[in-house]
């Protein structure tokens, strides 16, 4: 699968993770870091909650509940905190989310998931806690997330929140661009800025 995908209005059920300060090590153990290229890091993605010792799926795990799917994980306050490892972000993504929602998300983490296209949406306590509240009470229940307007739904209760994003963030993930394609894409605007004013 690659990350690389244009956003939009993404329509999606959601995978509830309930806990705070849920930290980088966590998302992804310091054990897995060896390798070099994201693939096959979402193999691994919360793996000491998601495995029994034995290497088993834990079937108290969320991720195992068959009952929650979605491209939209819902996470507690203060996600992502910890070491600033982007293998993180890497294992979100390689294992198919393209949305974090949670009420604070650690900057660098943040960052992180927006270079690798997933979309960390900020939104209240309140929100946060209902949205919760809908996702236990139907495993179904699926939220709205609209980039251009930067807002997300809960369709179950219609409660919608609006969220910020950086606007050059916001562009690139419109239109499926990392850093080096945005630059790519700009040249022909590089090259008649650097001819203009050419000393």
């Amino acid at each position: 699968m690659t990350m690389k995908q244009k956003f939009d209005i993404i329509i999606s059920s959601c995978v509830p993770l309930p806990l705070e300060n849920v930290d980088t090590d966590q998302i992804i153990p310091a054990r897995f870091l060896k390798a070099t290229d994201k693939n096959g890091f979402g193999d691994n993605l919360f793996h000491d909650w998601r495995y029994s010792a034995d290497g088993t799926p834990n079937p108290n795990f969320v991720l195992n509940q068959p009952q929650y799917s979605g491209c939209v994980l819902v996470a507690g306050k203060n996600f992502g905190s910890g070491s600033s490892r982007e293998h993180a972000a890497w294992a979100i993504a390689g294992y198919g989310f393209r949305v974090v929602i949670s009420s604070f998300f650690a900057d660098i983490h943040k960052n992180n998931e927006l270079n690798n296209f997933v979309l960390p949406v900020v939104v209240s306590e309140g929100f946060l806690k209902n949205l919760f509240s809908a996702i236990n009470a139907n495993p179904a229940c699926q939220v709205k997330i609209d980039l251009p307007q930067q807002t997300v739904t809960n369709l179950d209760t219609g409660e919608c929140e609006s969220f910020e994003i950086n606007g050059y963030k916001k562009h690139c993930l419109m239109n499926g661009l990392d850093d080096i394609d945005f630059l790519v894409q700009s040249k022909a605007l590089i090259t008649k800025w650097e001819q203009q004013y050419k000393r």
